[in-house]
């Protein structure tokens, strides 16, 4: 099990770089998760667009979803040129009509809806759901192909669901919009002490920092973690790889 950070910023994207995207692959099979602003390019370093299986998204934010236009591109001119591409699935959940409805492009994307009580099979990967506090529905994931586990938050405030969504993942992908002494809980953001609160509390190996600030010395994000958490900490980058 393998994931490439495409995209770690929160909001907009870094000069050359990309909002929310994660490419995990295992038993080669490439799963998308969130598709961001310049998501699609980050992608195409590691693999080509006909290459993609799947696609599941936590919510309907622009810095999340930016790219599913320029995936349906994509796919579409890839059948043209070459041979024709089954619908690509999209995943998402189904309580924002609009953001729904804009998975599906004629026979290049389907939008899938999943159920967050429920697991949801994707490739070789089981998904779990964990609703999140966030101005609109959001849902985190626990992606595990029996070996590996990785817990993706997407976005959202504190909350101590996630102790039970995160228990002992090998990789916690934790968005981290704020610094220590700010308050995200109104805007549905987390602080680094708040994600360092739960990588301790769940017991996870690694402890990623995501959804990054465009202000400030993001290494005290780091730093401020370790006051919390003993464990590995670090920041997400682009083309990092963790497997």
């Amino acid at each position: 099990m393998e994931v490439t950070v495409l995209g770690p910023w929160g909001g907009f994207p870094a000069a050359s770089e990309a909002s929310a995207g994660y490419l995990i692959q295992d038993k080669g099979f490439n799963l998308l998760v969130d598709c961001g602003s310049g998501v699609l390019s980050q992608l195409q370093k590691y693999i080509a667009v006909k290459d993609l299986h799947a696609v599941i998204i936590s919510h309907y934010h622009p810095d999340h979803v930016a790219d599913i236009g320029v995936l349906y591109h994509g796919r579409l001119i890839e059948s043209q040129v070459g041979e024709k591409l089954p619908p690509l699935p999209i995943y998402g959940h189904p309580y924002d009509q609009k953001g729904f409805g804009e998975l599906s492009h004629r026979s290049y994307t389907e939008g899938k809806a999943y159920d967050p009580n429920k697991e949801l099979h994707v490739g070789p990967f089981t998904i779990t759901f964990q609703e999140t506090k966030h101005p609109v529905k959001c849902y985190a994931m626990r992606i595990t192909n029996g070996e590996k586990t990785v817990v993706y938050t997407a976005d959202s405030a504190y909350l101590e669901a996630f102790n039970r969504l995160a228990d002992n993942a090998d990789l916690f992908i934790c968005e981290c919009n704020l610094y220590s002494d700010m308050d995200g809980s109104k805007m549905g953001h987390m602080n680094s002490t708040d994600a360092a609160k739960i990588a301790r509390d769940a017991g996870v190996r690694t402890l990623m920092l995501t959804h990054l600030p465009h202000f400030g010395d993001l290494e005290d994000l780091v730093n401020d973690a370790k006051q919390t958490y003993d464990g590995n900490v670090m920041l997400a980058e682009s083309g990092y790889k963790w497997e």
